[in-house]
């Protein structure tokens, strides 16, 4: 008999942010001047308190196994950053710290799944969330928001989409890749339709701490008891303080669900790593000046990539609320003639900037839009004007 790979992982797309990403440090290790727009992570360095934290934990010898789902002190911190700027409660055994956000939801679909159960996935989604439904023997539906919408899809949408094998619904705000958020009358809509339909919401809020001007995240299991108890809430360092390598996540969920989590990653990887534990404490119960800080750059950068996309022909974008990312309408462009050749789809679009511009952007076909690039200001002011100008040259050459 011949041997045979599981379907189902076979079946799995490999992450097309990430492939790019590769694509553009391939170049640049071969001197060629590629300006990256695919970065899903803060350009700075981590805050020195943390690392200086972290460093202490390896001298002090915190370098062994803690509980696999996180130690005490980590998840009392967690708690307590959830009821000051969540304005929800937890107790230390409805929190899961986990290696990373992508293990959290993870642990989230295996812990709730059952082999057919739907999960409604508005669309512009996060790639990686079918891909995670379906490794949990979920199946995704998706509910499209289009750009009239601000990307943000309606209680009505979400209503209409159940069906007796509903399970939950993913929520993400701010959103990758269209930076908008839900307000708290939509979420107070939303909520309504999860209770009466009694399933449950998964609110990635893992870029709460990247909103700006007057806009506020609000989180959804915040809003009242029902809505309390059906909802869990995932979220973690690496976008807010800069450690995306550090791997560190957490959910906060009812006490049944976390214990479910628990024993499934108590057998998948163990414990997060220690030391990044350590340096997750700090991060959440030391100085905040650098978020701070991270915050007022990145709107800086949001000001100027809008204003320069709202001014180069052929493209378009909503001015995102949060996040770091640019959600770009480039539909005019596909229909439009380049060298002599029409432009098609996206990602002939992306190979043309890349291999003739050196500019590399995430093609959104993944992310359910398949008119539409993602543009990460998560780079430098010099780095975004600089690719930008490549960008307005390449349009201004279609006829």
């Amino acid at each position: 008999m011949a041997l045979t790979l599981s379907k189902k992982a076979q079946a799995v797309k490999p992450s097309s942010t990430l492939s790019i990403t590769a694509k553009a440090k391939e170049l640049r290790e071969k001197g060629i001047d590629v300006v990256g727009f695919g970065a899903g992570e803060p350009d700075f360095n981590t805050p020195d308190n943390i690392c200086e934290a972290a460093i202490r934990a390896i001298h002090d010898g915190f370098t062994k196994y803690t509980p696999a789902s996180g130690t005490q002190e980590l998840k009392k911190a967690v708690c307590d950053k959830f009821g000051k700027f969540n304005g929800i409660s937890y107790q230390p055994d409805q929190i899961v710290i986990s290696n990373g956000g992508k293990h959290s939801l993870t642990n989230i679909f295996q812990a709730i799944l059952n082999p057919g159960d739907e999960v409604i996935i508005p669309a512009p989604y996060w790639l990686s969330y079918p891909e995670i439904v379906k490794l949990a023997d979920g199946v995704p539906v998706f509910v499209r928001a289009e750009k009239e919408q601000n990307y943000k899809v309606t209680a009505a949408q979400i209503d209409a989409a159940c069906t007796e094998k509903t399970k939950a619904l993913i929520i993400n705000s701010p959103n990758n890749p269209s930076g908008m958020i839900y307000t708290r009358e939509e979420l107070e809509k939303i909520a309504a339709v999860a209770v009466k339909r009694d399933i449950y919401v998964v609110s990635d809020e893992i870029y709460e701490n990247l909103v700006y001007g007057d806009d506020k995240q609000v989180s959804i299991a915040s809003l009242n008891e029902e809505i309390y108890k059906r909802t869990i809430t995932c979220s973690g360092l690496a976008k807010s303080y800069s450690m995306t390598g550090w791997r560190i996540g957490y959910t906060g969920s009812s006490k049944e669900i976390a214990k479910i989590m628990g024993s499934v990653q108590s057998h998948q990887t163990s414990n997060p790593n220690s030391i990044a534990q350590k340096a997750a404490y700090e991060a959440l119960t030391g100085p905040q000046d650098s978020v701070f800080a991270m915050n007022q750059e990145f709107n800086k950068r949001r000001d100027y990539m809008y204003e320069r996309v709202s001014n180069i022909k052929y493209i378009s974008a909503l001015k995102p609320q949060g996040a770091f990312y640019l959600f770009v309408d480039i539909s005019e462009i596909l229909d439009r003639e380049y060298k002599g050749s029409k432009v098609g789809d996206v990602a002939n679009l992306a190979k043309i900037l890349i291999e003739e511009y050196n500019v590399a952007v995430i093609p959104c076909v993944d992310f359910g839009f398949c008119d539409h690039i993602r543009l990460s200001y998560a780079i430098s002011l010099d780095q975004i004007k600089k690719g930008l100008d490549r960008m307005e040259d390449f349009t201004s050459k279609l006829v």
